[in-house]
This record gives C-alpha cells, structure tokens and sequence, in this order.
C-alpha cells in the first residue's frame, strides 16, 4: 500500500567539496612537517681552506693566596713572594712572555683585601687579563684544595 505514489523522493547525495578541503589541509600538513630523507643521502665534497692554525694557550702567571694573606707566585717555580714586591714580580714574569694571563687562586678563608692586593698589583705590573680559579663541586676550599684544582686544570 503506497499512499504517497505522486510524491518523488530525492536520492541522498554525499557532498564531495567539504571531503577534499579536509584531505588537502591533511595533505598540506604532511607535507610540511615530513622531513625529506633525499637532503641528507646527499654527498657534498666541501672545499678545503688553508687557515690558521688555533692559537697557542696563553701563558699563565698563577698567584695564591694563602687564607693568612701570604702570596705565592708560580712563573714555572713556585715562591713566596711579599706583598710589597708582588706588582715588581709580576712585571718581571709578564714581560718574559707575550700577554699573560694571571690566574688567582684565592683561598676561601682569604680576606678580601688580600685578594684585591693582588689585583691592584696587576693593574700597577700592567697585566690586563685577569681570572679567578675556583674548585668544582661542593667540597670545602683550602690552599691544598686550590693546588689539587689547578693541577686538574692544566694539562
């Protein structure tokens, strides 16, 4: 029994253009975070350059200072040095070589004035580069902490 035979049913169509939007953007998304393994199977033979050999490392003038303020100056041989005399012996250990570079090494119960001292004695021996050596790790600082860190330091 079909009451409705003058009334036309349309077919269900599907529409494609929202469809293709979807995969385009899918498509454009693909194509820009893929990574193109063509770029690295690449051979590239680069030219080769003549340059400079890497510079020498600086030569360093080492000072300690003890934590009772004494100075210890190390050019090669280790010494004690006064603290009127220091800038005298640094002149002397910097014009042996071509721009030093003077490593402190404070102890950590040193007096801040001793360690200035020795600043103010590059400055009047007319070194410029100046740096400061301090042990890694948690470990407590002393003279012979300092000594066993700037043997780990050089080579």
């Amino acid at each position: 029994m079909n009451f409705r035979r003058g009334i036309r049913r349309d077919e269900p169509e599907i529409n494609f253009i929202p469809l293709i939007d979807v995969l385009l953007v899918i498509l454009i998304f693909l194509m820009v975070t893929t990574t193109y393994s063509k770029f690295t199977e690449l051979q590239v033979d680069l030219p080769s350059a003549n340059a400079e050999q890497a510079t020498q490392r600086p030569s360093e003038i080492v000072v300690a200072v003890a934590s009772d303020g004494r100075y210890m100056l190390d050019t090669g041989t280790a010494r004690v040095v006064a603290a009127a005399a220091l800038a005298d012996e640094l002149r002397r250990a910097a014009s042996a070589s071509k721009d030093p570079v003077l490593v402190i090494y404070a102890d950590a119960g040193a007096t801040h004035q001793a360690v200035v001292g020795v600043l103010e004695a590059a400055r009047q021996a007319g070194v410029a580069k100046v740096t400061f050596a301090a042990q890694s790790g948690s470990s407590g600082g002393s003279a012979a902490g300092a000594g066993n860190a700037r043997a780990a330091k050089r080579p």
